[in-house]
């Protein structure tokens, strides 16, 4: 296990360096620099004066200098300065990366709990009443976009009916640290998160009731209940067991995907996370911020893809590559 899991982490070195080539180049490849946001922000700024900045900066340099200093500079932790918020980006991602955090493990978790008992239902009682409601269900999430979705969870929830916030991540007149603060934050926590979980537990549904649909047919199950093991010893022993399987691997992807999908109810909910600042940073053209946000989702997609392996290989060795 510790072989496999140190030769996929070397395997992701080259990768690293790939993607931060890319993402420099495209980067690079964006009109204007690191100094046009600011630039749009004060027209009447003095040519002279940008053009001593652009030099302070090594935007001048050969692209190979940028790049390699770029690198470094990650390397020891430093993604750059924000010229829109006027701090470094490591303090201004410390201060957001909490909330997606908070939201995506909210997501991942309302979706296993919603989806995993659908999904056994589904696939146990096979066209009843129960599963074609789940399977209706599953063809309209798989029809709404996300943002179409929020955005009606939004009017209804938020300004129709007012259970839930429609904006921001915690009440500004509560204390920091106290109960109240918490279930503020719990409040606000739950309408996006639950917009985000309502649409990915489609997927793990319709996986889990077909691998469960297609196990029950395999030989090993006859075999067992032709020995007379009790129905519910098959499903729980025998057939849940290899269903979840697939589920499990898709796990390190599914923690990936909720990054990407975090840009639009952070957006739609006005949620202070990494998905609000990464539009907002493309908007005013801060390209420090824009280029380390996208490594770090092109990072967290090499960390779950890994652990998409590493949890399959941990639940099932036989498919272990040794």
């Amino acid at each position: 296990m510790l072989k496999f899991i140190l030769r996929r982490i070397l395997i992701m070195i080259p990768q690293l360096f790939l993607l931060s080539v890319l993402i420099f180049l495209l980067a690079k490849a964006m009109p204007g620099d690191a100094l046009t946001g600011q630039l749009a922000a004060n027209p009447k700024m003095d040519p002279k004066t940008l053009a001593e900045m652009k030099e302070k900066l090594g935007l001048n340099d050969p692209v190979h200098i940028q790049y390699i200093r770029w690198v470094k500079n990650m390397l020891h932790g430093d993604l750059g300065l924000s010229y829109t918020h006027q701090q470094p980006v490591t303090d201004l991602l410390a201060g957001r990366i909490g909330n997606t955090v908070l939201l995506s493990a909210a997501i991942l978790i309302l979706t296993y709990l919603i989806a995993i008992p659908l999904g056994i239902v589904s696939g146990r009682w096979t066209d009843t009443w129960a599963d074609k409601l789940i399977i209706g269900y599953s063809y309209l999430g798989f029809a709404t976009p996300l943002f179409i979705f929020a955005l009606i969870m939004l009017f209804i929830f938020g300004f129709h009916l007012g259970w839930f916030p429609t904006g921001g991540s915690v009440d500004v007149q509560v204390e920091e640290g106290t109960l109240a603060y918490y279930l503020s934050k719990l409040n606000h926590l739950m309408l996006p998160a639950l917009s985000g979980a309502l649409i990915n537990t489609v997927i793990t549904i319709q996986y889990l009731r077909s691998e469960i649909v297609d196990t029950k047919v395999k030989d090993f199950v006859k075999t067992a209940r032709a020995k007379g093991v009790p129905e519910r010893h098959i499903y729980w022993r025998h057939i849940l067991r290899n269903s979840f399987l697939p589920i499990a691997a898709f796990l390190g992807y599914e923690i990936t995907g909720l990054i990407g999908g975090s840009v639009f109810l952070e957006s739609i909910y006005s949620y202070p996370g990494l998905g609000q600042l990464f539009l907002q940073s493309i908007m005013q053209r801060d390209y420090s911020v824009v280029t380390a946000l996208v490594m770090i989702s092109g990072l967290a997609t090499l960390v779950g893809t890994l652990l998409s392996d590493i949890i399959l290989s941990a639940v099932d060795p036989r498919i272990r590559i040794e």
